[in-house]
């Protein structure tokens, strides 16, 4: 943190994560405010990852062939429209296309940000870099939810929104003064993301296994990151603040168990068995969210402030905490897989981009499917759904990994 680079870096990474949690509460409000169905609701996020989709991977060329720290600049000035879009729009229509707006502006931080982390980093030290990098992410993640939904609550949404430009040009500020011109040159984007390369990366059994597995709980993760602040808004009609507190929770402890989880995966090995556990942890998850109607039966209602905090809440908190253990049981381990995988062929990049690329195919189809399932029948169908595919995801991980030894180097990757 005493890089001036990395702490440029450090304030794209506040930015983004910032944003993307306060606003995840926004649409919570949204909804409550235009009386949307949870088709709708859906295509709020369906709107922000299909133009993640459609621009990850030759995003990732772009960031590797030209000027990263244009990009970046270019990359938060957009955020900054962003949340200036936000403040004016008077309907779910509107909502959806500034979602596609902030989709495009967080994939370019985060793939250009990560990306520039990796170059300038000192080769003995790019582990520990990006892991801190990575952190500040999700301190920033838990200081949206918690600073985001008391300004939403107690000051709106223009006020909010100021707030996040300040925050996001104070970054652009940094990555001016400090980040060096033109960043990069290290990475051979044919090699790391050629389509020869995923060809021969999606010829392995685990990798076809890890991208099934990566659909599956994208699909069912998405809805709970999606639906469950609205649920908690429109169904619980539970302030901003409130929700910020619940969905800060499950940040905490995926923040405080990540680290020593990973850890012990490193020790034990097996990891395939850790993401199987932290899969079935987060379905878990996923099913107690639809019972905070019967959260009566083991809470009380406590007032707060002044402010009742309905036992409804409390449920959503624990179901939320199980998701952060159960996301700190599977994230270390599927992301060394993927690179030991990428390894055998030298092409981490390669692998890694199979790994975002699956995960955005379930963000796209997953909460407007489940949108409209929930339409048609009920919170309770709708979760149990998403909970239901992870879990099936999770069994198809299973089978598909070990259909094939581990991969042995390739003698032509390094031509």
């Amino acid at each position: 943190m005493r890089n001036r680079e990395f702490l440029a870096l450090s304030g794209t990474a506040f930015a983004r994560a910032q944003a993307y949690s306060t606003i995840a509460i926004a649409l919570a409000l949204y909804a409550d405010a235009f009386g949307t169905t949870s088709t709708v609701e859906g295509l709020f996020g369906t709107a922000f990852a299909v133009v993640q989709l459609l621009i990850v991977l030759p995003l990732g060329r772009y960031v590797d062939t030209h000027n990263a720290k244009r990009v970046l600049l270019a990359g938060l000035a957009l955020n900054v429209g962003v949340f200036v879009a936000y403040s004016f729009v008077t309907d779910a229509t509107g909502v959806i296309l500034v979602r596609v707006l902030q989709g495009m502006g967080a994939s370019v931080l985060w793939v250009g940000g990560s990306t520039v982390v990796g170059e300038v980093a000192p080769d003995a030290e790019r582990g520990q870099w990006l892991g801190t990098y990575n952190q500040v992410g999700a301190f920033s993640s838990l200081a949206g939810d918690v600073v985001g939904g008391v300004a939403l609550e107690l000051y709106g949404f223009t006020f909010t929104y100021a707030i996040l430009s300040g925050v996001t040009l104070l970054a652009g500020v940094l990555t001016l003064l400090y980040l060096r011109d033109n960043p990069g040159g290290r990475t051979d984007p044919e090699a790391a993301t050629g389509l020869e390369t995923l060809g021969r990366l999606l010829g392995r059994a685990p990798v076809r296994a890890l991208v099934v597995f990566r659909v599956g709980l994208s699909f069912g993760k998405m809805v709970v990151v999606i639906f469950l602040p609205i649920y908690a808004r429109t169904v619980f009609d539970m302030p901003a603040f409130l929700i910020g507190a619940v969905l800060a929770g499950g940040k905490l402890t995926k923040a405080l168990t990540q680290g020593l989880v990973g850890g012990y995966t490193d020790r034990v090995g097996n990891k395939q068995y850790f993401i199987v556990v932290g899969a079935l942890g987060y379905a878990l998850g996923t099913a107690i969210v639809p019972l905070a109607p019967y959260g009566d039966i083991l809470f009380p209602t406590l007032e707060v402030g002044g402010v009742a905090v309905v036992p409804a809440a409390f449920v959503l908190f624990v179901a939320y905490g199980v998701c952060g253990v159960a996301d700190s049981v599977r994230l270390p381990a599927s992301m060394a897989l993927f690179v030991e995988e990428g390894e055998q062929f030298d092409a981490v990049g390669g692998s890694l981009s199979l790994r975002s690329v699956a995960w955005k195919v379930g963000q796209v189809v997953g909460p407007v499917t489940v949108g409209a399932v929930w339409d048609a029948t009920s919170a309770l169908v709708a979760f149990g759904t998403a909970a239901g595919l992870i879990v099936l995801a999770t069994l198809a991980f299973l089978a598909l990994y070990s259909a094939e030894p581990r991969a042995t180097p390739d003698p032509a990757a390094g031509d």
